[in-house]
C-alpha cells in the first residue's frame, strides 16, 4: 500500500509467545523511505510498535519464510498482508531449486560466492547424498531415455548441494547463469557461465537448476519437503569439529569465500546446512559461554539475526587445527596477530567476527551432533 506518496509493504508476521505457550500474530509494516518499522497486534486490535527504525532489516529482508529479529522477539512472515505488497513482490521473490552435483563439490564456495555475485538470494542449503530411489524420484521426467542410468549413477556417486534460490524472475535467471546443458557448448557459447566454468560435459556439468516454475515447486519439495523426513544428511560424526559462518556474513555474502578458504587449507567440508536458529536453541548452544563472556547476550542475538551455515569439518586433530584457522575471537586482534586467519579476513568485531569455531576438543562432535542430529534431523 501507498500512503501519501509512501511505499509501505505489509506482511503477516508471527511470534511464538513462549511464556504463553501461543503463537500471536502481527500486521508487520515497512517503510521503504525511512526504513522504518510499524507493527500492530491482530487478535488485540492495538499498535503493538509504532514507527521505528530497525537498523537490522533490509527490504531484502521482505519475504515469506524468513525470520526476522524485532525487540528480542523472532518474527516469521508467513503471508502478504496486502494485495499492494503481493503484487509488487511476489514476482520479485520467485523461487527456484539449484544444485552443485558431485563433480563441482571441491568447487562449492566459488560457486556460492558466484550465485551471491549475481545477486541471488539462498533461502535454503543442504548437502546430502542421494540413494539411487531418490535420484530416479528426482529426475523421474527423463524416465525412458538413454542417459538416464548414467545420469543416476553420476548423482549418486557422491554427495550433492541442494538450495532453494530466490530473485527476480529467479528460474530464468538462474538457467541464465548456468549456460547450456553441455559444459563443451557453454564454454564457446557462454564462457562465464557456471557450467563452462566449473563443468566438465554433458552429464557432469556442475549444477542443476529447475527448468519451470512447476518444476522448481516439485523440486524444491523433494529436498526441503513442508511435512515428513528430509533427505539424508552426509555428516560423518568422527574426527570433526563445528564451524558456523554467522548471520551477518552470509548477508554480506561471504559465505563462497569463507568456504572456499577452509577448503584451500586442506580441510574437508563434510556436511554443511543452512539454519535459522531460535533464540531458545541459540541460547543453548552458546550456553558454555554464560557468565563467562560478557558479549554473550549479543552473541545469541547475531545468531538469531537471520540464516547461518553450520558445518561439519573434518580434519586429523580437527578441534584444534580449525580453530588455529579461524584465529582470535577479536577481528582487530587477529588482524595485527594473525592476519591470515578467518576472523583477520572476514569479521568485523568481537560479536560479528565471520565464524563461530568449537572451542574444546571435546566439544567438537557435541556441536557437530547438536546442528545435525538434533537440529537438522
Amino acid at each position: 500500500m501507498e500512503r501519501e506518496g509512501e511505499e509501505r509493504f505489509c506482511f503477516i508476521a508471527e511470534w511464538y509467545d513462549p511464556h504463553a505457550a501461543f503463537i500471536r500474530r502481527y500486521q508487520f509494516m515497512y517503510y521503504v523511505k525511512d526504513g522504518t518499522v510499524e507493527m500492530f497486534d491482530i487478535k488485540n486490535h492495538r499498535m503493538f510498535l509504532k514507527k521505528t527504525r530497525i537498523e537490522t532489516i533490509r527490504p531484502e529482508d521482505l519475504y515469506i519464510g524468513n525470520t526476522v529479529n524485532i525487540l528480542s522477539r523472532q518474527m516469521n512472515f508467513v503471508d502478504y498482508g496486502d494485495d499492494f505488497t503481493r503484487a509488487r513482490l511476489s514476482h520479485k521473490k520467485e523461487r527456484t531449486l539449484g544444485m552443485i552435483k558431485p563433480d563441482a563439490m571441491s568447487k562449492m564456495g566459488q560457486i556460492i560466492d558466484l550465485i551471491c555475485q549475481k545477486g541471488f538470494l539462498i533461502t535454503k542449503l543442504k548437502m546430502c547424498q542421494l540413494n539411487r530411489n531418490e535420484a530416479f524420484q528426482f529426475y523421474q521426467e527423463h524416465q525412458g531415455k538413454p542417459f538416464l542410468d548414467t545420469l543416476l549413477n553420476f548423482v549418486t556417486s557422491g554427495p550433492v548441494i541442494a538450495f532453494e534460490l530466490m530473485g527476480e524472475n529467479c528460474v530464468s535467471q538462474w538457467r541464465e547463469a548456468l549456460g547450456p546443458t553441455d559444459s563443451a557448448i557453454a564454454r564457446s557459447e557462454a564462457p562465464q557461465s557456471i557450467r563452462a566454468r566449473f563443468g566438465k560435459n554433458k552429464t557432469e556439468n556442475a549444477c542443476h537448476g529447475s527448468d519451470s516454475s512447476s518444476s522448481a515447486a516439485r523440486e524444491l519439495e523433494f529436498f526441503f519437503p513442508s511435512n515428513g523426513p528430509s533427505r539424508q544428511n552426509t555428516a560423518k560424526f568422527t574426527d570433526c569439529t563445528c564451524c558456523v559462518v554467522k548471520p551477518h556474513a552470509v548477508k554480506s555474502g561471504l559465505a563462497g569465500k569463507i568456504i572456499s578458504s577452509i577448503l584451500e587449507a586442506g580441510f574437508e567440508i563434510s556436511m554443511l546446512e543452512m539454519f535459522n536458529m531460535e533464540k531458545a536453541n541459540a541460547e543453548e548452544f552458546y550456553e558454555v559461554y554464560k557468565g563467562v563472556v560478557q558479549e554473550y547476550g549479543s552473541m545469541v542475538a547475531e545468531l538469531t539475526s537471520g540464516p547461518c551455515l553450520a558445518m561439519e569439518i573434518r580434519a586429523q586433530n580437527a578441534p584444534q587445527a580449525f580453530r588455529e584457522m579461524v584465529g582470535p575471537s577479536d577481528p582487530e586482534i587477529a588482524r595485527h596477530l594473525r592476519p591470515r586467519t578467518l576472523r583477520a579476513l572476514f569479521g568485523v568485531d568481537k560479536v560479528r567476527n565471520a565464524v563461530h569455531s568449537t572451542d574444546l576438543p571435546e566439544d567438537g562432535l557435541l556441536e557437530v551432533e547438536y546442528f545435525f542430529k538434533i537440529l537438522g534431523r
